[in-house]
């Protein structure tokens, strides 16, 4: 398992579920929109806090974040 590829893949599939673009999902977790960027095409590595960030804006358990399909 890339655990990279799993985790930016999950964002982007609960983002996209949203309704919403990176760029208003960036505003809702206070990163920039080329980091979200950067995580949906699994070129950046991501620090606890922001991973907690990115899951309460997704409003959704940490873990399922890390889960393969």
């Amino acid at each position: 398992m890339d655990i990279v590829k799993v985790f930016g893949t999950n964002v982007k599939r609960y983002r996209q579920a949203m309704g919403i673009s990176q760029e208003a999902f960036a505003e809702k977790c206070g990163l920039h929109r080329t980091y979200i960027s950067a995580i949906e095409c699994f070129r950046r590595s991501i620090s606890l806090e922001n991973i907690q960030r990115i899951a309460d804006a997704l409003e959704i358990d940490t873990y399922k974040l890390f889960m393969e399909e």
